[in-house]
């Protein structure tokens, strides 16, 4: 038999969503062809300042963009339930996915994306 404070303790984040196997498929393929998108546009982007280097300072600054955008791609992209919801809302609030792209989620999820969204659209305004 567990004792009690071992059963509390066997969850820790119990307010967090649980996620489906089907809802966790939905999300982990949008979340990859957001990602995915991202991607082509740093290594466009890249593509086309290495293109233009003249100096090394150019090449400095092509460094410092790459390293910046591995850091704010590696910050965004986090695939865990604990964080999962505030990804997909963020994902949403930038034009990188569509509700569309979510269909299948539970309503309360949904709700939970979209108001995240909002949440970040009220902020920048």
């Amino acid at each position: 038999m567990t004792s009690p404070s071992a059963t509390q303790n066997s969850y820790p984040y119990q307010n967090e969503p649980i996620w489906s196997r089907s809802e966790k498929a939905i999300a982990r393929k949008a979340f990859d062809a957001a990602l995915g998108q991202e991607l082509l546009e740093v290594i466009q982007e890249a593509k086309k300042m290495a293109s233009q280097i003249k100096e090394a300072s150019d090449l400095w600054d092509l460094e410092h963009y790459l390293t910046e955008r591995r850091k704010e791609i590696n910050r965004k992209y986090e695939f865990r339930g604990s964080r999962l919801t505030d990804v997909l809302g963020r994902l949403l609030y930038e034009n990188r996915l569509g509700e569309d792209d979510l269909r299948g989620l539970r309503e309360e999820k949904m709700k939970s994306v979209c108001s995240f969204a909002q949440f970040l659209r009220d902020s920048a305004a």
